[in-house]
């Protein structure tokens, strides 16, 4: 398969994390597959997360095609580079077609990244997940591979100014041993096992995380570690909250342009 725009892209990438002096802690690489499908499964922190979960596969030589929204795809700077890197676009309104595109990259032997909560987690904890991570490692035969990742919510998150051109950020990528699940099996109990095996990785990289917030940046440590990011449950209120001016925005839109036809 031809690459002409992955391969750059991350060389640029690790050249301005060289230049802004980000300290990476990798471990748990011997767990990317040299070869073969797999489905990499990351927690979501910032918006950056793509970036930082494809650099968990690139000691082993691979390149992740990421499941994102279809709204990035639309962006006419972001798009085009999406699509060049054969990343794979989610349609709410018709996941099917999303799914089926993940299948077959699972099955022509490519990783591919899910962010199974689907949003930012507000709390820096792991949210509830769905179960579709498991039923395409299923449907294809592949490993499911947990992964975490710390810090780069302090580069840009949700609600928070970019702050991109941080220098010495440290950055912590732990990827975690494959579950192999299998059809029979209890999808609901593999998806939790996956979300506590996610969670487990995520707070050890929490605890062991060489910063502590400076004053008046505890925003990006989560509550039980005494931060003042939301708790798990004020971060589902501000999620319903959100979605439901998302969705009273979308309504009064299709109200207006029905009224202009």
């Amino acid at each position: 398969m031809s690459e002409r725009v992955y391969p750059p892209v991350i060389k640029t990438a690790l050249g301005v994390f060289k230049a802004l002096n980000i300290k990476f802690r990798l471990e748990g690489t011997e767990h990317i597959p040299g070869t073969g499908g797999a489905v990499l499964v990351s927690n979501h922190v910032s918006y950056l997360d793509f970036i930082f979960a494809g650099v968990a596969a690139h000691p082993a030589g691979r390149l992740v095609r990421f499941m994102a929204k279809k709204e990035i795809f639309d962006n006419r700077i972001a798009g085009p580079l999406m699509r060049g890197m054969k990343h794979i676009p989610v349609d709410r309104e018709a996941g099917a077609s999303s799914y089926a595109a993940a299948l077959k990259a699972l099955r022509g032997g490519e990783i591919v990244g899910v962010f199974a909560e689907a949003t930012i987690s507000r709390s820096f904890t792991v949210k509830d997940i769905k179960s579709g991570a498991v039923r395409m490692a299923v449907a294809s035969k592949t490993p499911l591979i947990p992964v975490a990742i710390w810090g780069p919510q302090r580069m840009w998150t949700k609600g928070r100014k970019r702050r991109l051109l941080q220098r010495n950020v440290p950055v912590t990528i732990l990827i975690g041993e494959p579950m192999h699940p299998k059809r029979g099996d209890d999808y609901d109990q593999v998806t939790e096992e996956l979300r506590a095996r996610i969670s487990e990785l995520l707070e050890k990289a929490q605890r062991e995380y060489p910063d502590a917030p400076k004053p008046g940046e505890k925003w990006w440590q989560p509550a039980y570690l005494g931060g003042t990011a939301p708790t798990p449950e004020e971060a589902e209120k501000l999620d319903f909250q959100e979605a439901e001016a998302r969705r009273a925005a979308r309504l009064e839109r299709e109200a207006r342009e029905g009224g202009d036809a």
